[in-house]
């Protein structure tokens, strides 16, 4: 496979990382009828396996470094698609919590965003941005595919063929992918490369608020939205838009990093997240989702390659996984914290609108983080 064509098989990857991580927000109302599990818990089994992914960045990112990105891209890819196979089958409550913590976190841990940008990273250098901004239009594809068909499937084969489906579609792309995908080679170190990302704390911080957001939104919309009167299907479907609106966005940043800087384009894009949870906190009725889902959708996912682009200048190829595995830590760890508060919240509120006050005040903060630094002119004399 030619270097330019990395993206695109990074783009089918994360299809299928992102797509089956993603959809379990679709799954929660139906399974909670099907499987007798009770909602509390299936947020706690997402806030488990969030925290997963997070706790298991650290060692992968020392195994992309070690054996390279096609072995554990498609080692995760088939823990996570084996995942969804194993829910087709439990019947017990901590039996499904188990399998969604340990397989797709861990899936999802070595089949997201760190893996796919040391795999690109490595190829292109410091001129990796358009091509992470292509492979992240994946991320959306996965999510307006796969939960579109999942909430096609329900009623005509039920939750448990519909687990069972996709998971082994997920196998089967990750055959192709492994068949596709070059033999991993030794990366060339470049001298005098940074090693880390400390003098870049402000990007590091206001990435962590990014994920205590998104992963909130992107899980618990469908179940706000059914709270709100929606249907399940309708609520699925809300998250698929979300996911159109931000797979659109991913595919015009390819062509507007060739003229603005990444952080230019994240403040744009933080600005209109703000737009987006003001009304999900302030706006009553239902029908303001549909417009909470495409700003939202806008400003959610194409906001990690721009970030990743940001963090990955100048690293050396040969320490980049575990270089930028403490990135990973930070955002899946503060993803997991924004699921337990956000659940702490509805529980005692019977709503998320509490929570979306919660991500305004973090999507203001993140956008000051990467506000320009201005330096003060000499006084003269």
């Amino acid at each position: 496979m030619r270097r330019e064509h990395l993206a695109w098989a990074g783009l089918a990857a994360m299809t299928v990382s992102f797509g089956l991580n993603f959809t379990m927000g679709v799954f929660f109302a139906p399974t909670a009828a099907t499987y007798g599990v009770s909602a509390t818990a299936l947020a706690v089994a997402a806030a488990l396996g969030t925290l997963v992914t997070g706790l298991a960045q650290q060692g992968i990112g020392r195994l992309l470094d070690r054996f390279g990105p096609k072995v554990v891209l498609t080692g995760g890819l088939t823990l996570i698609s084996s995942s969804y196979v194993v829910l087709a089958g439990v019947t017990t409550t901590w039996q499904f919590v188990a399998a969604y913590m340990v397989l797709g976190g861990l899936g999802f841990a070595s089949a997201s965003t760190l893996t796919v940008t040391t795999l690109l990273g490595r190829a292109h250098g410091p001129q990796a941005g358009p091509a992470m901004a292509r492979a992240a239009i994946g991320i959306n594809l996965g999510q307006l595919i796969t939960p579109w068909a999942a909430t096609a499937l329900f009623e005509p084969i039920g939750v448990r063929a519909t687990f069972a489906l996709l998971g082994v579609i997920g196998l089967a792309a990750t055959a192709v992918l492994w068949l596709l995908l070059p033999a991993d080679q030794q990366a060339p170190s470049v001298q005098g490369a940074g090693e880390s990302l400390a003098h870049r704390w402000k990007v590091l911080v206001s990435f962590g608020l990014h994920a205590a957001t998104l992963y909130v939104v992107v899980l618990m919309l469908p179940k706000h939205a059914v709270d709100q009167g929606w249907s399940v299907t309708g609520a699925g479907r809300l998250v698929a838009l979300a996911a159109l609106a931000a797979g659109i966005t991913s595919a015009v940043m390819v062509r507007l990093l060739r003229h603005y800087s990444p952080e230019t384009l994240l403040r744009a894009l933080y600005s209109v997240r703000l737009a987006a949870l003001l009304p999900a906190v302030f706006v009553p009725g239902p029908q303001v989702l549909i417009v909470v889902a495409v700003l939202f959708g806008i400003a959610s996912f194409p906001v990690i390659p721009l970030t990743m682009a940001i963090l990955s200048r100048g690293l050396d190829p040969t320490r980049m996984g575990r270089t930028l595995a403490p990135a990973w830590v930070i955002h899946q760890l503060a993803a997991a914290a924004g699921l337990g508060v956000a659940t702490v919240i509805h529980a005692a509120t019977d709503s998320y609108r509490g929570y979306f006050a919660l991500g305004v005040a973090c999507t203001v903060a993140a956008a000051l983080l990467l506000a320009p630094v201005r330096t003060r002119e000499p006084a003269a004399v």
